[in-house]
């Protein structure tokens, strides 16, 4: 079997180990599913009112896509918790000295430990897309849109997970891993509030913002322009991680 699948199976099941995934994804879907039930709640109330607007807002537009955008901000606090340990720790119980003493390639460790944390974010994924898709039996929904979404989360977690791992590879305690990933993810996020302010490099930061990116996928525009953004940002963190375990390598 391929080392990275081996690795990325062994971080996976390291994380069911731990109280702390099932704990996660516990609190998540009480929390998505308090969330969704309050979303089809307030579609079942403008029903009424939406049923005279030609064109208007459906059930896709009411429920799916606010619960899509509340999970990607529930993740962005979720995701640091998941990768702060990654690498770390393993430093920290001087176990990563033997991982990297063995024949195993630095790319096999940090995408191996890099799809270990992803398996667990896209089951949650897969968790928060059984809600909207339960509405199927009464209702009608956007497949398409709904497609859209789970795209959109999906490259999402990918992006927070590859800057979480990074951040991982670099600090000295998991706990400043945590913090830095979230306060880096933060800022990502937030750039697009840049947009409508009088600067040389509001442009540049709406382009950098994470949400924007996500928003466009997420609403059903396709744009390469969001798909190269999200497949560069990843990539270049992963070869930071890379990079960064290459120095640890050659300090042993």
């Amino acid at each position: 079997m391929n080392t990275t699948v081996v690795i990325a199976l062994r971080e996976f099941k390291s994380l069911f180990l731990s109280p702390m995934a099932w704990t996660i994804l516990a609190i998540l879907q009480f929390i998505m599913a308090f969330l969704f039930l309050s979303q089809v709640e307030t579609f079942t109330l403008l029903q009424p009112k939406l049923e005279t607007i030609v064109g208007g807002p459906g059930l896709t537009d009411i429920v799916i896509t606010p619960l899509f955008g509340n999970a990607a901000i529930i993740l962005l606090l979720v995701t640091p918790l998941l990768t702060m340990r990654v690498i770390c720790e393993e430093r920290r119980n001087k176990t990563l000295a033997l991982l990297l003493s063995a024949p195993v390639s630095n790319q096999a460790i940090i995408l191996g430990k890099y799809w270990g944390v992803l398996g667990l974010l896209i089951v949650i994924i897969l968790l928060i897309t059984l809600m909207p898709l339960s509405l199927l039996s009464g209702g009608d929904l956007d497949l398409g849109k709904l497609a859209a979404n789970i795209i959109a989360l999906l490259l999402l977690v990918m992006s927070f997970t590859a800057i979480g791992l990074f951040m991982s590879c670099i600090a000295g305690h998991p706990t400043i891993a945590a913090i830095t990933t979230f306060g880096s993810l933060l800022l990502l996020w937030i750039l697009d509030w840049t947009a409508g302010m009088d600067s040389q490099y509001s442009e540049v930061f709406q382009y950098l913002s994470m949400l924007k990116h996500f928003q466009s996928i997420q609403s059903g525009l396709m744009s390469s322009v969001d798909f190269v953004y999200f497949i560069l940002f990843i990539t270049a963190f992963i070869v930071l991680s890379v990079r960064t375990l290459d120095n640890d390598r050659l300090q042993k």
